[in-house]
């Protein structure tokens, strides 16, 4: 018989327990206090597991180890223990993210940079490509791509895609701006001003596409005609299931998207 609901152990992956480890917890939680032995057993989880995820535990904050021969495990009141595991990760991840700055600024990156470009020296154009799977994942990639942009951005989307566009890249979008680079976004299908709308005006050039005169609802930007990104899902889909293909081909860039580009743009119109 099961100690918990599924709903309770579908909770506990959330936060990132794996399966063995939410098995020993909630078995520890039951008991008490308990040897590895008797917790395998309970949970069943192999014994030889059963030490180093109850260490993997005890490091997290969701477990005290007593240290008697053989070893026990002591079971922590469930609000303390997620305390005790959100400070920890609070703490893990200030020190990674100082190491990450620390990293960022010393010698070292500039030796790992060097290595990088002396590898795009041997890659060909369709070798730096790749599917983006997740929202999140796109909006890292945009978000690098309007980061090192120098000349120009191109950008054709929907009325959805713009929000995510001020929502998810304004900022990136300004600094772009302030460097000198050049904004136009096409909307598709747009019928009136949003908040959107009139927050990116005052950074890029936006135009309206008729897209009964002209079907094209898909969304992609272009960087200095070297980078692009394009959507392979639309809005309706979930996030996680949202799927883009992205590739520094100079080639797809100038000879496919950029024609494409002034299409959209030449049958625009100024927004109202």
């Amino acid at each position: 018989m099961a100690l918990v609901s599924q709903k309770v152990m579908d909770a506990l992956k959330g936060i990132g327990l794996n399966l063995y480890e939410r098995k020993l917890w909630v078995a520890l939680l039951a008991r008490g206090t308990s040897t590895a032995g008797e917790l395998s057993e309970i949970a069943n989880v192999p014994r030889s597991r059963s030490y180093d995820v109850l260490q993997s535990l005890a490091e997290k904050g969701f477990v005290v180890v007593q240290t008697a021969k053989p070893l026990r495990y002591v079971a922590i009141p469930p609000v303390e223990a997620l305390d005790r595991a959100k400070k920890k990760i609070e703490e893990d991840m200030k020190t990674t993210l100082e190491r990450i700055e620390d990293l960022k600024s010393s010698p070292l990156t500039k030796e790992l940079t060097s290595i990088y470009t002396q590898g795009l020296n041997t890659i060909a154009p369709e070798e730096i490509t790749g599917a983006l799977k997740g929202k999140y994942s796109v909006i890292q990639q945009m978000s690098s791509m309007f980061k090192n942009a120098t000349k120009r951005i191109n950008v054709v989307t929907t009325p959805e895609g713009l929000d995510d566009l001020f929502e998810n890249h304004y900022n990136d979008l300004k600094r772009a701006v302030e460097r000198g680079v050049k904004i136009q976004i096409a909307v598709t299908g747009l019928e009136k001003s949003t908040e959107a709308v009139k927050n990116l005006n005052s950074i890029a050039e936006i135009r309206v596409l008729n897209s009964k005169e002209l079907p094209i609802t898909g969304r992609f930007a272009i960087v200095d005609g070297k980078e692009i990104v394009f959507s392979l899902t639309d809005h309706k889909v979930h996030e996680t299931q949202h799927m883009a293909f992205w590739s520094k081909s100079e080639h797809a860039a100038t000879s496919l998207l950029e024609p494409l580009f002034k299409v959209v743009w030449g049958n625009s119109k100024a927004v109202n």
